[in-house]
């Protein structure tokens, strides 16, 4: 027989719950909310329609023009469907145009059109502004080290994810 005995869940006496330690204590809990933070910070902060992963591939590509969407992929750490996908709606907004290469019809070539050189010219003064907030409680040696640090871990993760 179920329990019949009203329960007050209005807002005024509602109260959210708080995570358990078991997800406290779990490093991927942690980075999820630190990503989702970041996401949000990004939007507000740098573009509302350019994405980290998007502005990811403008970067590399203008470091790197004429390399091929494959190599970009794993450069800016992406599978190379999700690269594709990515690649394709860049280019749709022309931001990014994609060449056949002549040795190989299956491999595209990846370069900025002018309008996505202006476009990685104003976000990137906006993410670098952001990376300053962001990192603003660390001193200069603070920034290196925790720069080495998640670069060291998502290395190892990366390394992890790779087993089978």
């Amino acid at each position: 027989m179920a329990d019949k005995t009203p329960v007050d869940d209005s807002p005024a006496t509602a109260s959210s719950p708080a995570a358990p330690t078991v997800l406290t204590a779990a490093p991927g809990y942690q980075v999820r909310r630190l990503y989702q933070a970041y996401l949000a910070a990004w939007v507000r902060a740098v573009d509302q329609t350019l994405t980290g992963p998007q502005f990811a591939v403008l970067t590399t590509v203008h470091a790197n023009p004429g390399s091929d969407q494959s190599s970009m992929a794993s450069a800016v750490a992406l599978d190379t469907s999700t690269m594709a996908d990515l690649a394709r709606r860049l280019e749709q907004r022309g931001l990014l145009e994609r060449r056949t290469a002549a040795a190989d019809g299956r491999r595209k070539l990846l370069y900025l059109t002018p309008e996505g050189e202006r476009a990685l010219s104003e976000a990137n003064g906006r993410a670098r502004e952001l990376d300053e907030r962001l990192l603003a409680q660390y001193d200069p040696a603070g920034r290196e080290r925790l720069l080495r640090e998640l670069t060291a871990l998502a290395d190892s993760w990366e390394r992890l994810s790779g087993d089978d």
